[in-house]
């Protein structure tokens, strides 16, 4: 990992710099979205991981407002992918949940992802149901 790499809770958000960064780890087409007003909304905490001045991992987790909390949108840019950002993002927001009282935290992932969020992160495997709506 770089040394300039310097990972932020809560940091201030720019909706276009997430969109970038969104857009470049997940493909597809891009849209700038109101990151900063969801994030307030829903999110019980988020980080980023900058490289110097840019952006280039990020993730954060939603809350029930209770003692559950759900990891998305992890997503780190090409350029600094397995080099260990992704795994210090999640283990920094794992942190920052367990010291505001969040008791138990979900993610779902895609099956090529299994490894590095059970070995990498810590995550337990369990059984779950996903329903496509639109």
């Amino acid at each position: 990992m770089s040394a300039e790499v310097d990972f932020r809770v809560r940091f201030p958000v720019l909706d276009a710099e997430v969109s970038r960064l969104h857009h470049a780890a997940f493909g597809g087409k891009y849209e700038l979205r109101p990151w900063r007003a969801q994030l307030e909304q829903r999110s019980k905490s988020w980080v980023g991981a900058f490289d110097g001045d840019v952006l280039c991992g990020f993730v954060h987790a939603v809350w029930d407002g209770g003692r559950h909390a759900f990891l998305l949108d992890t997503a780190v840019g090409p350029g600094m992918q397995r080099r260990g950002v992704g795994t210090t993002l999640v283990s920094t927001i794992v942190s920052d949940l367990k010291a505001s009282g969040i008791e138990w935290l979900h993610v779902d992932y895609a099956p090529h992802l299994t490894e590095f969020y059970t070995a990498a992160c810590g995550f337990e495997s369990t059984e779950a149901a996903l329903m496509r709506l639109a």
